[in-house]
């Protein structure tokens, strides 16, 4: 079950998580990221968008424009 292109969200990790509280590294891994410079397209939701915000001092985040 996916979600339509303009609710999704690509998310890089652009700085490690190393050194970072674990609540961080948590929300980190949580969006499926690894390493840095992967990137990810997760749904739109209330639950990642509050991942992203605990850690968004180390993503880039590009939202999708819809048509």
């Amino acid at each position: 079950m996916n979600a339509p292109a303009a609710d999704r969200l690509r998310v890089t990790l652009v700085r490690s998580i190393h050194g970072q509280l674990s609540h961080i590294a948590a929300s980190v891994r949580g969006l499926g990221l690894r390493r840095p410079h992967q990137t990810v397209t997760v749904a739109d939701t209330p639950q990642n968008r509050g991942m992203i915000r605990a850690a968004g001092h180390l993503l880039k985040i590009e939202e999708r424009a819809p048509r």
